[in-house]
């Protein structure tokens, strides 16, 4: 019998902000503001990881004619 392996299809914002290395009140308030797409589900907010690598790649977009 093979192991069935579940892969998280959203995150929450605590999750969130540990990826970016952000604060939670931070991260709640970029979540706020629409900066990060988010659901309510429930109580809570969930993020999808798309949505993540979306804010990243619209931040980072100015950044690529800097050089180090």
């Amino acid at each position: 019998m093979a192991a069935v392996v579940i892969q998280r299809k959203w995150h929450t914002t605590a999750e969130v902000a540990e990826m970016l290395g952000f604060g939670l009140s931070k991260t709640k308030m970029l979540v706020l503001t629409g900066e990060i797409r988010s659901v309510k589900v429930g109580r809570n907010r969930r993020i999808l990881p798309t949505w993540v690598d979306e804010y990243v790649e619209r931040i980072t977009a100015g950044a690529e004619g800097w050089a180090a």
